[in-house]
């Protein structure tokens, strides 16, 4: 059977598990085809698609157009791109994968610390030949808001406390008792949003958290204040932010996630300098690859034999 794997960037797939248990004739794209109808026929006659996450969107129309496949295998055991009620009304598979969460914690601090120590301007003046331009901010004392404390925004959470910050936090269902146990405490989305000097989001996109952090809430904030973003795009309003930085309303944002992936070329976040942008890398580590190319060999296999493991549900039917 023909497998292909979507959004392939850094051309990993092939490389990241032992693909002989799968059984099939493996091909990868590197680069990301947006457009409906090209991307329909690149996939003809494949059985078995593989998506990266959620950047290729499987809609009713796209399943029409791909009367070949039965198996389709995401990243991760949530996917809001697939139409999954749409998937089982042709017959699709959908399996998932585990994953590891701890990357983009990790790549969370990574940002706070690129803003809060000018990390990228410094190295592109170090480069140019310059020396000492600007100053930064330390993170002992400051009171880090996050606004969700699952499990990535708990692991946040305990590196601030590392750094003797104030951690805090909300969410809509969040309790005093659950941001008790990793050292946080609750407050309201308003206080978060005016009291805190770094701010950072950790929510699942839907259709409450959608545009959660519009001009409103931006305007709220510290003029000293920066936001990390590493959690989905949608959750922060793009055009809303972009104003937000240039007029000084925020004083920096650090994302690696965006409305439109990948970022158009032309996006004024590109251009912005209280920006540090990463190309939605929070989950891009070796290891995590590893997990994800296993469990995906591992549901093929399993759903060749007649018996497909992690299989994604719609809601209704979990």
């Amino acid at each position: 059977m023909r497998c292909v794997v979507l959004d392939d960037y850094q051309g990993v797939a092939a490389t990241s598990a032992d693909w002989s248990a799968a059984d099939v004739e493996l091909v990868s794209f590197t680069e990301h085809i947006a457009d409906v109808a090209a991307l329909a026929e690149r996939l003809a006659g494949a059985e078995i698609v593989v998506a990266m996450r959620e950047r290729t969107r499987f809609s009713a129309s796209l399943f029409d157009r791909l009367g070949d496949l039965r198996l389709l295998v995401t990243t991760g055991m949530r996917n809001a791109a697939i139409d999954l009620d749409a998937a089982g009304a042709r017959g699709v598979t959908v399996c998932g994968t585990s994953g590891i969460v701890t990357p983009t914690s990790e790549l969370t601090w990574a940002l706070i610390h690129a803003l809060a120590r000018h990390v990228v301007a410094d190295d592109a003046t170090m480069r140019a030949g310059g020396w000492q331009t600007r100053v930064g901010t330390g993170l002992a004392g400051q009171r880090l808001g996050l606004i969700g404390l699952g499990n990535i925004g708990a692991l946040v959470a305990r590196v601030g406390l590392a750094f003797d910050m104030d951690v805090v936090a909300w969410s809509q269902h969040l309790t005093a008792e659950r941001a008790g146990e990793v050292g946080a405490r609750l407050v309201t989305k308003d206080e978060l949003l005016a009291e805190s000097d770094i701010i950072s989001i950790h929510l699942v996109l839907g259709e409450r958290t959608r545009g959660l952090i519009g001009a409103a809430e931006l305007a709220a904030m510290k003029p000293t204040a920066l936001l990390v973003n590493t959690s989905r795009g949608p959750i922060v309003d793009h055009d809303a932010l972009v104003a937000a930085l240039r007029d000084g309303t925020i004083a920096g944002a650090g994302l690696d996630v965006f409305d439109v992936e990948p970022l158009p070329v032309d996006d004024p976040l590109r251009g912005l300098p209280n920006t540090v942008l990463t190309p939605h890398t929070g989950y891009v580590t070796s290891q995590c690859y590893e997990v994800f190319y296993r469990h995906i060999v591992q549901d093929i296999a399993a759903w060749h034999a007649g018996e497909p493991i992690r299989v994604i549900q719609p809601a209704g039917r979990r």
